[in-house]
């Protein structure tokens, strides 16, 4: 069972929903839910939020959310909740990603005030984010009236130095934030020429470079909430589909730090959802969730 707040109008493409959609996947359904049954799940509860990237229709984003959020260890305190948005693809895969970015705005113009107005009633709230979907909770949490707990940002299909530009101020309102970059990213080469080493004629210090946050993670200077660690290492094989993924067979045992010795992965997605397991609860607390 997973709760989603639905923030498209339609199941491919299209501009973002009038208003934002409760629903609830159980056994395969799809089903709408009220603001009342919301409000009861998360009372009490720290809440975290997931999101998808761009060039992800409602189907494919219900599968993947609902996947890698089983695998995620929160314990009984924590409720996750996938948010999907109109991040489909316009025209060309990858290349039109920054035109796909206004549907990221308007999502959050519709999803900030929707969660200040109803989940006053939850502990804390959290998000993890795939792709272009870090535009999405960027956008949202610099509107939010309330202060975020804990922030993880995964393959950022956004510029490198959006969390001390043009998000300082969202970034500033999260006690947390934690970022994973790969070098193997292929699709974040073709989206930012300039994490292209045929490109790298360009310093990351030049006015003029342009690189992704999932490719070399944040740019100087570091904010103090944003935690180290966050090079996947290159024999890891790290591609932008592998965050969210399908279906892998079980969970990994979740990690602070990945290291560059760290042994091959068997699940890539499993991975990643231990690593924001143990961001966002204390690491005694996530072993005693595994045991």
């Amino acid at each position: 069972m997973t709760w989603f707040l639905d923030l498209r109008a339609n199941n491919h493409g299209g501009p973002p929903a009038r208003e934002v959609m409760v629903r609830e996947s159980t056994n395969k359904r799809y089903e709408y839910r009220t603001i009342r049954d919301l409000i009861t799940a998360i009372r009490g509860k720290n809440v975290l939020f997931g999101t998808h990237g761009f060039n992800v229709n409602r189907q494919h984003g219900i599968d993947s959310l609902e996947n890698w959020g089983n695998l995620l260890a929160l314990g009984d305190s924590a409720l996750f909740i996938g948010i999907l948005w109109a991040g489909d693809s316009r025209w060309v895969p990858v290349l039109d990603y920054p035109f796909e970015g206004n549907e990221a705005i308007t999502s959050a113009h519709l999803l900030a005030p929707f969660l200040d107005g109803y989940f006053t009633e939850a502990v804390s709230l959290s998000f993890a984010s795939h792709s272009l979907g870090a535009r999405l909770v960027l956008e949202t949490i610099h509107r939010l009236r309330r202060s975020v707990k804990r922030l993880t940002l995964m393959a950022g299909a956004i510029e490198d130095n959006c969390l001390n530009k043009e998000y300082k101020e969202a970034a500033a309102k999260v006690a947390e934030i934690s970022v994973l970059a790969s070098h193997r990213d292929d699709v974040l080469k073709l989206a930012f020429p300039v994490a292209n080493p045929v490109a790298n004629i360009i310093s990351r210090e030049h006015p003029y470079w342009q690189g992704a946050l999932g490719y070399d993670g944040p740019n100087t200077p570091y904010s103090p909430n944003i935690r180290a660690g966050w090079q996947i290492p290159d024999q890891w094989d790290y591609g932008h589909g592998d965050y969210l993924g399908g279906r892998p067979p079980a969970l990994a045992p979740p990690v602070t730090i990945p290291q560059p010795t760290s042994p091959l992965l068997s699940s890539k997605p499993a991975w990643s959802a231990g690593f924001v397991s143990t961001r966002f609860l204390p690491l005694a607390t996530v072993l005693t969730v595994h045991r």
